[in-house]
Order: structure tokens, then C-alpha cells, then sequence
């Protein structure tokens, strides 16, 4: 399709029906406001590791503490490196999949931590239990997000 207006080749848009829907193709390469949350979520989730590695060191499960600071450090770096593949479109799906198993992966942290609510006493019992549904439904963004 040429552009009248600049002799270019135009963007197909499609048709008002498909935009009403939300079918229409994204003109642009920027990320979603979604996506760019949770960039921001992960990279600065990952950054934090190396902030106060202390406490994410305590709260790997006991059969890991042998590696409890490789795994800091480990996790991370992936959780920046997903949060800035999420901003890049030809990584974000990759990301994604990427993110959703590291959610998997740290998720035995999260249950030892509220099967042991003497260990984190600076943190309510509800929000140590709280955190177990949340997983779950983060899993869900990262997959919903970067499949656009």
C-alpha cells in the first residue's frame, strides 16, 4: 500500500472493526503499559538481590542453603534480564517464558516461608500467606503480557 501523501509505503492499520475489538496490529514497537510495568516490577525485583542479598539469602529453603548465595545472585540476574527482555520486542515472548519459570522456581521459597513464620518475624503471618495466591496471578501477567 502506498502512501499518497509522501510516496511511502503506509503502515496497514485495519479496519475499524478489528480496532473496536482490539484486533487491529500495534503500529508501533513500544511496550504496553503492562509490559512496562512489569519491566520495572522484575528489574527492580532482580536489583534488589544485590541490595540487601542478606534477605533473600534467608528466605531460601533449607536444602538449597548451600548455594543460598549463588541462587541470589542467580535469580537475580534473571529477573533483570526478563524485565528488560519484556521491553524488547523481538525477546518479550521469550522473556515471558523465561519469567514464568523463574516464578515457578522461586515459589518453594515462598511456601518456606510460610510454613516457618518463626524465621521472618518482621513479616506478618497473613502477608507470608498472602504472597502464595499472588504467584500464581504473576505468572499469569508475565504470559498475558508478552504474548502481545
Amino acid at each position: 500500500m502506498i502512501s499518497l501523501r509522501d510516496g511511502l509505503p503506509a503502515a496497514r492499520v485495519g479496519s475499524w472493526r478489528e480496532k473496536r475489538r482490539g484486533y487491529a496490529p500495534r503500529s508501533g514497537r513500544w511496550p504496553t503499559r503492562s509490559q512496562t510495568l512489569l519491566a520495572g516490577f522484575f528489574i527492580g525485583a532482580g536489583m534488589n538481590h544485590f541490595v540487601m542479598p542478606r534477605a533473600y539469602r534467608q528466605i531460601v529453603p533449607p536444602r538449597l542453603r548451600h548455594e543460598a548465595g549463588r541462587l541470589v545472585v542467580v535469580s537475580g540476574v534473571a529477573e533483570i534480564a526478563g524485565g528488560v527482555g519484556v521491553l524488547l520486542p523481538a525477546l518479550r515472548r521469550p522473556a515471558g517464558v523465561g519469567l514464568v519459570a523463574l516464578l515457578a522456581a522461586v515459589f518453594p521459597a515462598n511456601i518456606h516461608m510460610a510454613r516457618a513464620p518463626g524465621h521472618f518475624r518482621r513479616i506478618p503471618r497473613w502477608a507470608l500467606y498472602g504472597r502464595l495466591p499472588l504467584q500464581p496471578l504473576m505468572m499469569w501477567w508475565a504470559w498475558k503480557a508478552t504474548r502481545r
